[in-house]
């Protein structure tokens, strides 16, 4: 089951890249684009080098902001 998240440009999908989740038409996992951005390489180094648009870059982002800001689990 392939499943969609940030704006449709991030997909899940158990076919693709073990499941981890995905640039939408890439077998590019969202982690490696999080991990370059995060070791300070710019948006537009990471865009040359995954012949990626700006707005794939932010999905990457806004889909990791949608994973942490989950459920919070409940205090003890």
């Amino acid at each position: 089951m392939r499943t969609e998240h940030a704006n449709n440009r991030i997909v899940v999908d158990p076919k693709v890249c073990h499941g981890k989740p995905t640039i939408r038409g890439t077998r590019t996992p969202v982690a490696v684009i999080l991990g370059h951005l995060a070791g300070g390489d710019s948006f537009e180094t990471v865009q040359k080098q995954y012949d990626l648009p700006a707005e794939d870059l932010r999905a990457c982002i806004a889909f990791a902001n949608e994973e942490r800001s989950g459920p919070t689990p409940e205090a003890i």
